[in-house]
This record gives structure tokens, sequence and C-alpha cells, in this order.
């Protein structure tokens, strides 16, 4: 799978970018065949709290699955949107099943 980050008016740091490529390397133990990954990383200024969002959109054979997520921190908005994305990328497989 090829994982492509892009932070939008920021520089992410190393620690962030390694986390986030731990973290979809595992999506391949539910479907082995993703052909890519986007990553979208957005500080939103939202009163005096900075709201981070990431999202992702996955390419599968056939299909492009999106999740986006809002929190306080990148890492929990990362943890999120990975437990959305395993969710969907189950469902996919099921329906390629199932046809």
């Amino acid at each position: 799978m090829k994982i492509i980050t892009q932070s939008v008016r920021f520089t992410a740091d190393q620690k962030l970018l390694a986390y986030i490529e731990q973290k979809l390397a595992s999506l391949e133990q539910y479907f082995d065949k993703i052909i890519q990954a986007d990553v979208f990383l957005k500080l939103e200024n939202t009163g005096k709290i900075k709201e981070k969002t990431v999202e992702v959109r996955l390419k599968v054979p056939g299909e492009t699955i999106y999740i986006s997520d809002k929190k306080q921190k990148f890492e929990a908005a990362v943890d999120a949107v990975i437990e959305k994305l395993k969710r969907s990328v189950k469902k996919y497989k099921q329906q390629l099943r199932s046809r």
C-alpha cells in the first residue's frame, strides 16, 4: 500500500507521520488489496481551540473509501479514522464475497 500524507498550512513532524503509517499498515490485515491511502492533516481555527482534522481517502479495487474526523489531537483523530476505516474495509470485503 502506498501512503501519501499531506499537511495543510503546517509541517507535520516525523513522529506523527510514523504513527499514521503504522496505523494505516494495520488495515492490511483486514484487506490486503488496498492500493493507496491519501491522508490530509488540517488545523481548523474555531475560536480559541484549534481542532485537528484527519481525512483519509483509501483506494481499493473498484472503489474509494473516504473517512474524516475532528478531535483535539491528531493522534486521537487518527485512531477514530482508523476504527471507521476498519469497519468500512470489512464491509467492502464482505460485499466482494457476496458478489
